[in-house]
C-alpha cells in the first residue's frame, strides 16, 4: 500500500553551531535578545524591577561594609594610640611607594588583555542589543540606591 520513505537529513552541528552565540547554545533556539522576546513595557518592567532589587541590595551591603571598614580603623587607631600596637610607619611608606610605582608600570603600557577586550566587546553588543531593559534596570538601580 503506502512506499515508506528511508531517507533521513543530516544535520552537521559543528557547522550550525558556529555562527551561533554561546547563549543560544545553551538554552534554546528562542532565546534570543529580550528585544526579539518582549515588547517595551515587559523590558522596562523586568529591569525596574531587578535594577531596584539589586541596588537595595548594592546599597544595605555597602553601609554595613563600610561600617565594618571604618569601625575596623577606629578600632587599630585606639589600639595604637594606647600602645597595644606598634605601627612600622618606614615600613608602611616604603610598601606604599613600590605600590605607586607598580601602578605607574602597570598603567602606562595602556593597553587592555585581550581576553578583557572580548568581554568587554560582548557586554557592549548585548546592551546595544537590549537596550530598554538595560536602561530600566539603570533606573530602577538608581531608584534602589536611594531608596
Amino acid at each position: 500500500a503506502g512506499a515508506k520513505d528511508d531517507t533521513f537529513n543530516v544535520l552537521d552541528l559543528a557547522e550550525y553551531t558556529k555562527n551561533r552565540p554561546w547563549w543560544r547554545k545553551i538554552f534554546a533556539p528562542g532565546s534570543g535578545s529580550s528585544a526579539e522576546k518582549y515588547n517595551v513595557a515587559t523590558q522596562l518592567v523586568i529591569g525596574g524591577v531587578t535594577g531596584w532589587c539589586t541596588g537595595f541590595i548594592f546599597q544595605k551591603v555597602g553601609k554595613l561594609a563600610a561600617t565594618a571598614v571604618g569601625g575596623g580603623f577606629f578600632l587599630l587607631q585606639i589600639a595604637n594610640h594606647t600602645g597595644y600596637i606598634k605601627v612600622d610607619w618606614n615600613l608602611v611608606q616604603r610598601d606604599m611607594n613600590k605600590a605607586k610605582q607598580q601602578l605607574k608600570f602597570h598603567s602606562s603600557g595602556n593597553k587592555m588583555p585581550p581576553e578583557v577586550k572580548s568581554r568587554v566587546d560582548e557586554v557592549i553588543i548585548f546592551l546595544k542589543k537590549n537596550v530598554i531593559l538595560t536602561g530600566g534596570f539603570a533606573g530602577g538601580f538608581l531608584l534602589g540606591m536611594a531608596s
